[in-house]
Parts: structure tokens; C-alpha cells; sequence
């Protein structure tokens, strides 16, 4: 019986399929609509922490799922840096396989709850997907569809946890907790090491903790993959400083054999302009991780943040987003984007902007600050602004900003976040002895993530001064496959 239900459901999704084909090549396109992600009112959510994005109903997840035209040559999986089968899972959704697609999901990505949350599909999997590339349509929503598996697989109370080899007893460790050092840590586990993970915060997850607020990725999402990669074997110590608490030579001496360090880019990033010092002035990572990570929006707790009425983040890009929300959250009366070229430049998401203007953040496009000025007891009150212009493409292909003379003008302001960027964290580099480092203090690689120092890796923000959550993942993979092949030939040879 089970049988010829699988049959049916294949003949029908078959038949749907084929009369999408002939509306695709007949031009209809009013065919061929794309699923809407469901979403608390923007109202309703300005004020509360819940996750914004509410995900797919599986009815919607499977009629979703049937866009899919099962291409010969899948271009989407191109587009994956962990190297997603994206056409099995989406597959498997199709025909309802809820647990399989999960399945399918953990075969290469160790989050996948997390990057169908927060990862840029639109720029990546669904860029390369073959609606977007032939047909000029909307995009198979894969990132959606990621969500759905992995969430569905969590509430139901069965997930699966990939298989991994019998252990060799070769101790391997990681420096951080963030995406790179999870996706490493995962695939090392899989392929039989005894691996652990030391993170300096107290609590395991990187930025996937400290960096993204709870309405965009909620805290329970990462623990629950966490506590899925416990069950790997992998073991977590937090509170633990590489370079402080253990030197790499001590931990040498401790047996490990290899290292990949993944210790991100938390060093802030500031514009050296007059009052940046006032009370009141934060970096982006510090206003971020006080709120996510140390309940600082809490009353009566140790770690409190000040974040006034009238708020001015200094950005353009997913962090100055995430601080603008999460500002609108902690009662900014008027919460504002301060970014020095046009939206068309901005590098946050075009879901993450779209939600900020809902939600009633003003955009000041082609403004840059210029000075802060402050009261008596050294709190800011307000900010001078300069009007910029777009001039000739930079080197990453964006228009440059160039400043209007005799353009400024006073804002007033009582909080500013500076969110233009972060640099590596130096204490890895510094501690380690012969380690080579560009002179952004970021760690140099080959093309293994294997750096100057031949047992140790790198992957991350710690390599490319600012990834997506995603493309760390990559590079952890990336760097797990080839450490495995260095230290199994390694055995072969003793």
C-alpha cells in the first residue's frame, strides 16, 4: 500500500511538473509564483524579541518543493559553499520525506536550521538557480525550504544525528565556536577524531550567539544543533583562552595533533572622527554582544547598555541592521540607518532592509558622519552629518562616496552604534610563534585553509576579515578535509 501512495504522489508531482514546463515555455509566468514566507506584523514585532520569519506550512513547503524542474545539471549546488545535495532535499520535501530531506540536509551541513535562517540563499544557491539564470523568475525558495526540514525534523522530536567513524583517539582541537569551528569540528567527528572545541566567551556559538539578535535567529536554534554535535562526541569548553588560559605549544604537549582556528573577527572597527569617544558611542560587536549574549536589555543585570531615544547606526550592512532593529526593540523612538552610499550598495540583505523599513527605521543614504558632539559630563547629544555623492567604482566594484562641499548639518542623537566592519582577533597571531598574517592581521592560508604553521588551520572571519555565516562554513570543511588527508597519511607512514 505504501508503495503505490510513494507512486501516486510521484505521478501527480510529475504531471504538475510537466504542465509547469509547458506554461514555462508558452511565457506564462503568472504560473510560476513563488511561496511567501509568513512574518509577524511589523507593528506587533517591533516590540518583542520573537523571531520575525514564522516558516512554511507543509503544504506550502511541498507544492514549493514541486517548482523544482529537476534540472541535469543541478547549477544551485554550484552556488552552496558546504556543498548542499539540494536537489535530493528539496526532493525529498516533495514527496513529503520531512525526516529524509533533514537527513539529506546533515550530510554536509552541520546547522542547517541556522543557515535556513541566515545565510544569503538569493546571493548564492537560489543566484544560481535555473529560474533565476534562464527564466529571469523567481528562484526555487531553497533557503525556505532548508528551514522547513530542519525545523520540522526539531519538533518532531526525532532527529538524527549523522554518523560518524569509530574513534581513532587522534586529539584534534578548535580555537572558537563560530560557524567555521562547528562546521571543522563536525566533519573531523564524522571522519573519527576526538575533537575539541575551546571558546573564550561562556557560551558556545560564536557569532551565531553574540552577533545576531533572537528575531532573526533564536537561541534555542543554536543550542539545539549544539547539542547535536555533542552527540557526535565532539566536547565544548568554554571560558577557555587560547593563548591565555593554554598556549597552541601547551595544548601540543596536552596530545593534540592538529588545530583550526576559528576565532573570528571580534576586534571593532571604528572612523577616528572628533567625539567618538563619548558616552554613549559603542561598536557595533560590543552593543550586540552585551544584548544578545549578556541579557543587557535586562533590568539588574551586570552588564547594562544604553540605548536611548533618538539612534543612529553607522552601516549599511547585516550587523548595522541587526543593531537598528534591535534598537527600535529597546524603545528608540527614532532608530536611523547612517550609511555613506545609495540603498543599491548596501550589503545586507535585501530581507533584512525590507524588514527594517516595516518596521519604521528611517534610512539616511548618503550621509556620513563627520564629528560627535557631546554635553559637560562627555554623553553624546547629537552629530554632525556630510552629504556624499556616488563617484567612480571602488575596487569591489561599488560606487565610491565622495564628500559635498559645505554639506553638513546637525542631527540629534543620544546613542550612535558604528557598525563599518571588524578586524581579526590578534591573539591567536600573536601568541603563536612564525604564524603568518597579512597586514590586516588576518591568518595566511593555501588553498586547504592550511596556514604558515603546518598543524595548524584557519577558516572564517579570522581569514577573510568578514564572511557570511555560510561561507565560514566552507572554509571549516574545507580545512577538515584536507587536515584528515594530512594526518592519515601521516599514520600510513609510521
Amino acid at each position: 500500500m505504501e508503495n503505490i501512495l510513494e507512486y501516486l504522489k510521484e505521478e501527480r508531482a510529475q504531471a504538475w511538473r510537466d504542465e509547469l514546463r509547458k506554461k514555462i515555455k508558452s511565457k506564462d509566468r503568472t504560473a510560476i509564483v513563488r511561496v511567501k514566507m509568513h512574518e509577524q506584523d511589523h507593528d506587533i514585532r517591533s516590540r518583542n524579541n520573537l523571531e520575525v520569519n514564522l516558516g512554511l506550512k507543509k503544504e506550502e513547503a511541498v507544492i514549493e518543493a514541486q517548482r523544482c524542474l529537476d534540472c541535469v545539471t543541478p547549477t544551485c549546488i554550484k552556488g552552496c559553499p558546504v556543498n548542499i545535495n539540494i536537489p535530493k532535499f528539496v526532493k525529498k520535501i516533495e514527496k513529503e520525506d520531512f525526516l529524509g530531506a533533514a537527513k539529506v540536509l546533515k550530510e554536509t551541513n552541520s546547522l542547517p536550521a541556522v543557515c535556513g535562517r541566515v545565510c544569503p540563499q538569493e546571493k548564492q544557491c537560489e543566484q544560481e538557480c535555473f529560474y533565476t539564470q534562464k527564466l529571469k523568475l523567481a528562484p526555487v525558495a531553497i533557503g525556505y525550504l532548508e528551514r522547513f526540514a530542519a525545523d520540522f525534523e526539531r519538533e518532531s522530536g526525532m532527529s538524527s544525528t549523522p554518523d560518524v567513524a569509530e574513534n581513532n583517539g587522534i586529539k584534534v582541537a578548535s580555537i572558537g565556536s563560530g560557524p567555521a569551528a562547528l562546521a571543522w569540528a563536525s566533519d573531523m567527528a564524522r571522519f573519527g577524531y576526538k575533537v575539541t572545541v575551546f571558546e573564550a566567551l561562556h557560551e558556545i556559538g560564536g557569532v551565531l550567539k553574540y552577533g545576531i539578535p533572537e528575531f532573526r535567529l533564536p537561541n534555542k536554534i543554536v543550542d539545539f544543533e549544539i547539542d547535536n554535535m555533542k552527540k557526535m562526541g565532539i566536547e565544548f569548553r568554554t571560558n577557555f583562552i587560547v593563548g591565555k588560559t593554554m598556549t597552541i605549544d601547551d595544548l601540543r604537549e596536552a596530545g593534540y595533533k592538529a588545530f583550526f582556528v576559528g576565532s573570528g573577527a571580534g576586534l571593532p572597527r571604528f572612523m577616528n572622527i572628533p567625539g567618538e569617544n563619548a558616552i554613549g558611542v559603542f561598536s557595533a560587536n560590543e552593543y550586540l554582544t552585551r544584548i544578545n549574549l549578556m541579557n543587557a536589555a535586562k533590568i539588574n543585570f551586570d552588564t547594562p547598555v544604553l540605548s536611548g531615544l533618538n539612534v543612529a547606526i553607522i552601516g549599511g550592512g547585516n550587523t548595522a541592521m541587526d543593531s537598528v532593529r534591535t534598537a527600535k526593540r529597546l524603545g528608540a523612538e527614532h532608530a536611523m540607518i547612517i550609511y555613506r552610499r545609495s540603498e543599491e550598495e548596501m550589503p545586507a540583505r535585501i530581507e533584512e532592509v525590507k524588514h527594517a523599513k516595516e518596521e519604521g527605521i528611517e534610512f539616511l543614504n548618503l550621509n556620513n558622519p563627520v564629528e560627535y558632539k557631546f554635553d559637560k559630563n562627555g554623553k553624546v547629544t547629537s552629530m554632525i552629518l556630510q552629504k556624499m555623492v556616488l563617484g567612480e567604482p571602488d575596487a569591489s566594484g561599488r560606487r565610491s562616496p565622495v564628500p559635498l562641499e559645505n554639506s553638513e548639518y546637525e542631527i540629534p542623537v543620544d546613542t550612535v552604534v558604528v557598525a563599518v566592519g571588524t578586524s581579526p582577533n590578534p591573539l591567536i597571531p600573536a601568541s603563536v610563534s612564525g604564524l603568518k598574517t597579512t597586514r590586516w592581521g588576518t591568518i595566511v592560508v593555501n588553498e586547504d585553509m592550511q596556514s604558515s604553521i603546518e598543524d595548524i588551520y584557519a577558516g572564517g572571519d579570522i581569514v577573510r576579515g568578514g564572511a557570511t555565516v555560510i561561507l565560514a562554513m566552507g572554509d571549516g570543511r574545507t580545512a577538515a578535509a584536507a587536515m584528515h588527508k594530512n594526518l592519515a597519511k601521516k599514520l600510513l607512514t609510521k
